[in-house]
C-alpha cells in the first residue's frame, strides 16, 4: 500500500462523509417539517413512537435531526419525555438503513447519481428539484467514496504487518471495542464508521468477531458527542442525550459477551451473506435487540434520567415565566401575572415583526431561525395563557379582573396573528432568495413609513392594554394611525402598479410586494383591535375583514 493508496483512502473517506451528510441535509430539508407534524399525532403510543422514530430517521438519515424534532415537541409540552424516549430508541434503529444500502453495493450507479444530482442542484429552478438533486448527488458521492476506500485497501493484503494485525484481531476481538470508539470519535458518525468496517470486510480484511466488538464500540462512541455537548444544554436535552447513551451502553454490555463467549458470529457467517452484509447484520441486530429489550422500560429510563438530572423549577424556555399556578386562585395576583405574561408575549411578536421586515428589505435570512423559535414561544404562550385563564374563570373573581380576562382571550389571539404575519414575511424573503431578486430603492422607501406607523400603533395599543386604560386622546391617535396605515398601503400598491406598467420591476417581485402590503395592513388592524380592547368601558372586538 503506497502513498497514492493512502491519499485515495483519505479522499474516499472524505467523499463518503460529505456525501452522507449532504444527502441527509437534503432529506431533512425535504421531509423534516412534515415529519414534525406527523410526530405530534403518532407519539402517544410507545410502539407508534418507536416506529415513527425508525421511519423518520430512515427518511432523513439522521438520528440527531429526529432527536431535535422530538425535543422541540417536549419543550412545547406536546409530548412528554417518556414518549420522546420511544422515538429516540426508534431513531437508533433507523440509522441502520445506511449500512443496508452500503451492503447492497450499488456503487456502479454512483457516477450517474452525481451527474443527475449535479444538474438538478445547479440548474433546477424549483426549490423541490434542488433538494432532490442534493439527495441524489449525496447518494452518489457516498458510494463513490466507499468505492475509493475499498479500492485503496486492496494493497493491505500484501503487507506483513497487516497480516499480523489480522491474526491479532482474530485472537483478541475485544480490542475491536476500543478501535470502534476511536474510529467513531474521528468520523463523528456511527454510519460512516460502520461503512469503513464494511469497506475493509469486502476485501476480506475484517475478522467478524473483531467487527462485532467494533460495532459495539462504534455505537457507544456515537452517543458520546451529544452526551458531552448537552452538559450546558437544557435539562430535557441532557436527559435525551443520557437516554441515547444508556441505550448504546446497554447494547454493548449485551453483545460484547455474546461475541466473546458464544458462537454468535459463527451464526452470522452461517447465513452465507456477503462480508459487507454480515457487518450490516451485526449493526442491525445490535440496534434492534437493544430496542426490543429497552422499549418496554421507557418510563423507567425516564425516571432514571430524572434521578441523575433532577427537575428544577421553571426549567426550559417553553414555560410561563410570571404566572404561578399555585397562586391561580388569588385575586390579588391573577391580573398582574396575566399582564406580565401578555407583555412578554407582545415583546416577542414585536421583535419578530421588525426582524422579519428588516430581513425582507435587506434580502437576509440571518434571523429566520430566531423568528421561528420565537414564533413557537408565542404559540406556546397563547395556549398556556388561555388555559390558565380558563382555569381561573371558574372561580369567583372581582368584576374588573373577570372583564379583563375576557378581553385578554382576544388580545393574545391578535398578538399571535401579528407574529404569524412575521412568519409570512420570512417566507417571502425565502422566495426572494430563491428567485434571486429584491425590492427597488423606491419600494424600500415606501415600506419604512408604514412600518414606523405600525410600530407606533402597536406600542401604544400594548401600553394601554397592559395599563388597562385607554385615554381618549390615545384612542383618537390609534384611529388616525390605522387610517394612515390603510392609506399608505393603498398608495404603495398603486405606485407598484405604475412601476409594473413602466417595467421598473418584475411580476414576481411585485407579487411579493403586494403580499407584504397586505401583511402590514393586517398588522395595523390587529394592533388597533388591541388598542380598542384597552378601553375597559364596554370594549368589544372589531370584526376584521
Amino acid at each position: 500500500m503506497g502513498f497514492t493508496d493512502i491519499l485515495q483512502l483519505l479522499g474516499g473517506l472524505g467523499l463518503f462523509l460529505f456525501g452522507m451528510k449532504y444527502m441527509g441535509q437534503g432529506l431533512e430539508a425535504a421531509a423534516g417539517a412534515k415529519l414534525s407534524k406527523i410526530m405530534e399525532r403518532l407519539t402517544g403510543n410507545p410502539i407508534k413512537g418507536f416506529l415513527f422514530g425508525v421511519g423518520a430517521t430512515a427518511v432523513i438519515q439522521s438520528s440527531a435531526a429526529a432527536t431535535v424534532m422530538v425535543m422541540g415537541l417536549v419543550n412545547a409540552g406536546i409530548i412528554d419525555l417518556a414518549q420522546a424516549t420511544a422515538v429516540i430508541i426508534g431513531s437508533n434503529v433507523g440509522t441502520t438503513v445506511t449500512s443496508i444500502l452500503i451492503a447492497l453495493d450499488i456503487s456502479f450507479i454512483a457516477p450517474l447519481c452525481i451527474f443527475i444530482g449535479g444538474i438538478l442542484v445547479l440548474y433546477g429552478k424549483k426549490k423541490g428539484n434542488k433538494k432532490l438533486g442534493q439527495i441524489v448527488m449525496g447518494f452518489g458521492l457516498l458510494f463513490l467514496g466507499l468505492k475509493m476506500m475499498s479500492g485503496s485497501m486492496k494493497g493491505l493484503k500484501d503487507l506483513e504487518w497487516f497480516q499480523n494485525f489480522l491474526e491479532w484481531a482474530g485472537a483478541w476481538p475485544i480490542l475491536g471495542l476500543f478501535v470502534g470508539l476511536v474510529l467513531c470519535a474521528i468520523t463523528q458518525s456511527s454510519s460512516a464508521s460502520v461503512g469503513v468496517a464494511q469497506a475493509l470486510a469486502v476485501q476480506g480484511l475484517m475478522p467478524l468477531g473483531f467487527a462485532s466488538c467494533m460495532v459495539c464500540g462504534i455505537n457507544v462512541g456515537s452517543s458520546m458527542p451529544p452526551f458531552i455537548s448537552s452538559f450546558n444544554a437544557k435539562n430535557n436535552a441532557k436527559r435525551a442525550a443520557l437516554i441515547y447513551f444508556i441505550y448504546n451502553v446497554v447494547g454493548a454490555l449485551i453483545f460484547v459477551p455474546l461475541t466473546l463467549f458464544t458462537p454468535y458470529t459463527k451464526w452470522i457467517q452461517a447465513t452465507g451473506a456477503t462480508e459487507m452484509f454480515q457487518i450490516s447484520m451485526l449493526h442491525i441486530i445490535f440496534k434492534l435487540v437493544t430496542a426490543i429489550l429497552l422499549l418496554p422500560f421507557s418510563k423507567l429510563l425516564v425516571k432514571l434520567t430524572y434521578k441523575v438530572i433532577p427537575k428544577v423549577d421553571h426549567e426550559g424556555e417553553m414555560r410561563l415565566e410570571f404566572i404561578d399556578p399555585k397562586l391561580k386562585y388569588s385575586p390579588s395576583t391573577t391580573k398582574i401575572q396575566i399582564q406580565k405574561e401578555v407583555g412578554r408575549m407582545a415583546a416577542l411578536a414585536r421583535e419578530n415583526l421588525t426582524l422579519a421586515v428588516d430581513g425582507l428589505v435587506n434580502r437576509s435570512l440571518d434571523n429566520a431561525d430566531r423568528i421561528r423559535d420565537q414564533e413557537d414561544m408565542v404559540d406556546f404562550l397563547t395556549n398556556a395563557i388561555s388555559e390558565y385563564m380558563i382555569s381561573v374563570n371558574v372561580n369567583a373573581l372581582p368584576q374588573d379582573v373577570s372583564n379583563y380576562i375576557g378581553r385578554v382571550f382576544h388580545v393574545v389571539t391578535d398578538i399571535e396573528r401579528i407574529s404569524d404575519h412575521a412568519i409570512n414575511i420570512v417566507e417571502k424573503t425565502e422566495s426572494f432568495l430563491e428567485i434571486d431578486t429584491g425590492f427597488s430603492d423606491t419600494a424600500k422607501s415606501e415600506v419604512g413609513p408604514i412600518m414606523d406607523k405600525n410600530l407606533k400603533l402597536y406600542d401604544l395599543a400594548i401600553k394601554d392594554f397592559l395599563a388597562d386604560s385607554a385615554p381618549e386622546h390615545d384612542l383618537i391617535m390609534m384611529h388616525n394611525l390605522e387610517n394612515s396605515i390603510d392609506e399608505l398601503t393603498k398608495e404603495a400598491q398603486n405606485n407598484h402598479v405604475n412601476r409594473l406598467r413602466a417595467k421598473e420591476c418584475n411580476t414576481e417581485t411585485g407579487i411579493i410586494f403586494v403580499q407584504l402590503m397586505h401583511d402590514l395592513e393586517r398588522v395595523g388592524d390587529h394592533s388597533y383591535n388591541i388598542g380598542w380592547l384597552s378601553n375597559a368601558e364596554g370594549a368589544t372586538v372589531r370584526e376584521l375583514e
